[in-house]
C-alpha cells in the first residue's frame, strides 16, 4: 500500500491570512461556484482521514450533521471520513467515525501516515497546522486564495519557520474569483 500523504487545505487571503477574524470567507456566498464544488468533491474522494483541532471539530460537529439539504457533498463526506481530533478531552466525540489523538501530535500523525492509503487531510485547525509546519510533516498545501486582503489574523506559516522550497503542482482559477494554488515539498 502506498504511503499516505499529509495534505493541508486552507482558505487563505491574497496576503496569507488563514484566520477568519474579518468576514472575508463565507462558504455560502461563493457566487458561481459549481466548478469549485466539482474540485472539492474530487478532493473528498482522495481523503480517507481528516485531522482536526478541537475547536474546528466542534464548529464542524455543531453545523454539518444538522444539514439535511446540503447539495455540496460536505455533509456526506464528513459523515463518511474517519475524523481524528487533536485534544486532551476524553469525552464522547458525539460524531460517527471520530477518535481523539492524545499525546504527541507529531508521533500520532506519523502513525496515521504509516498506515498508508488515501490522504490525511487537515483544514482549519490553525494551531495544529502551525505545529505540523514546524515539524515539517506537510507533504502538500492546497491553498484556496480569496481575492481579499486582511491585516488581522494568523497566517499560514507561524513565526520562525526556516525557509522551505516548494514546487508548484497546480494553479487553477475558479469562476467565483478564488484561485487554487497547490504546492508540494521538493
Amino acid at each position: 500500500m502506498p504511503d499516505r500523504r499529509l495534505v493541508v487545505t486552507q482558505n487563505i487571503t491574497a496576503n496569507g491570512v488563514v484566520e477568519f477574524l474579518d468576514p472575508w470567507f463565507d462558504p455560502g456566498d461563493q457566487g458561481d461556484a459549481d466548478d469549485l464544488l466539482v474540485f472539492q468533491r474530487e478532493q473528498f474522494a482522495a481523503e480517507e482521514v481528516l485531522l482536526l483541532g478541537r475547536q474546528t471539530f466542534e464548529d464542524f460537529r455543531g453545523y454539518w450533521p444538522l444539514q439535511t439539504d446540503d447539495e455540496t457533498g460536505v455533509t456526506e463526506h464528513l459523515d463518511r471520513v474517519r475524523k481524528v481530533v487533536v485534544t486532551s478531552s476524553r469525552a464522547d466525540p458525539g460524531w460517527q467515525r471520530t477518535t481523539f489523538l492524545h499525546g504527541s501530535l507529531e508521533d500520532g500523525v506519523r502513525g496515521i501516515l504509516a498506515e498508508g492509503g488515501g490522504e490525511l487531510g487537515l483544514t482549519g485547525s490553525i494551531g495544529v497546522l502551525h505545529a505540523l509546519v514546524r515539524a515539517d510533516l506537510v507533504d502538500e498545501y492546497r491553498l484556496f486564495v480569496h481575492p481579499v486582503l486582511s491585516s488581522r489574523g494568523r497566517t499560514l506559516v507561524p513565526d520562525r519557520v526556516p525557509l522551505r522550497r516548494m514546487a508548484l503542482v497546480e494553479s487553477r482559477a475558479f469562476r467565483a474569483g478564488v484561485v487554487l494554488q497547490t504546492y508540494a515539498r521538493t
